[in-house]
């Protein structure tokens, strides 16, 4: 059976006992495109600039861009200085932001998740709010990890989702309970983006690409933690399986597949 090709997004991690750099992503992402969208996941190396897109977007049919430890470097939305001890991948930047504007370009299927929603609302011109706990009248969206795994990953809070817009209709509801863990949140919406969902503190948990023919959605939550146990999470994955198994087809018979078993 032939499937799609999926690339995720890794990130640029401290070097191994050589000073080797490591680049990963989490196992959580790869089961999701594998089970949730029906698709083969390839890694990408936050190679920075030294990544070729035209050859990535020449063989990929969809896009992850997963979550992280880091943040996107503020010079990318004119943001002030992080502080000091603040984590960023300025290898995975140099990647992501320029592979997510070709991706939509050439109208590959994107589907971001956390830190991803951040990238392609920076992609399109917007910006974040660095650190959203200490913007009056937020929550604190940050991640407890002194807690056990299933705890961390539990949904946490409610988000209302924009009535008429693409969650809504695919949910079939107006509002659900999601796993949002942040530390940084959209402030300025990208420009040709539309909010999809808002917690109740008016930050925004979900951004799509305002043009609904092609797939481009963010969502501030871990949508790939039991991407298929989960409903919310089931029907986010399986609609990007759709879109990508329908770009996918448009360019059957160039070997842009591989075969599994």
């Amino acid at each position: 059976m032939l499937r799609p090709l999926v690339g995720i997004s890794c990130n640029r991690q401290d070097g191994d006992a050589a000073g080797y750099p490591r680049h990963a992503a989490s196992e959580k992402y790869i089961e999701a495109v594998i089970d949730g969208a029906g698709a083969m996941p390839v890694l990408l190396p936050a190679l920075g600039d030294a990544a070729h897109i035209d050859s990535l977007l020449h063989r990929l049919d969809g896009i992850v861009l997963t979550g992280g430890v880091s943040n996107v470097e503020p010079r990318h939305y004119d943001g002030p200085p992080s502080r000091e001890g603040t984590p960023h991948d300025p290898y995975r930047d140099g990647l992501t932001l320029r592979l997510i504007r070709a991706a939509i370009d050439a109208r590959v299927p994107v589907l971001g998740i956390c830190r991803g929603i951040q990238e392609m609302n920076v992609a399109f011109g917007g910006s974040l709010h660095q650190y959203l706990h200490e913007v009056p009248g937020r929550f604190d969206h940050r991640r407890e990890r002194h807690k056990p795994l299933d705890e961390q990953l539990a949904p946490r809070h409610r988000i209302s989702l924009t009535p008429g817009g693409q969650l809504a209709e695919l949910l079939d509801a107006t509002e659900v309970v999601v796993n949002s863990l942040h530390g940084q949140g959209v402030d300025r919406v990208g420009d040709g983006l539309t909010v999809e969902a808002v917690a109740d503190d008016g930050t925004v948990e979900a951004l799509r690409l305002t043009d609904r023919g092609r797939f481009a959605l963010g969502v501030q939550w871990h949508a790939e933690w039991r991407a298929v146990e989960t409903p919310v999470h089931a029907a986010i994955f399986a609609a990007f399986g759709d879109a990508v198994g329908t770009f996918a087809a448009t360019r059957s018979g160039h070997g842009r597949h591989i075969e599994v078993a």
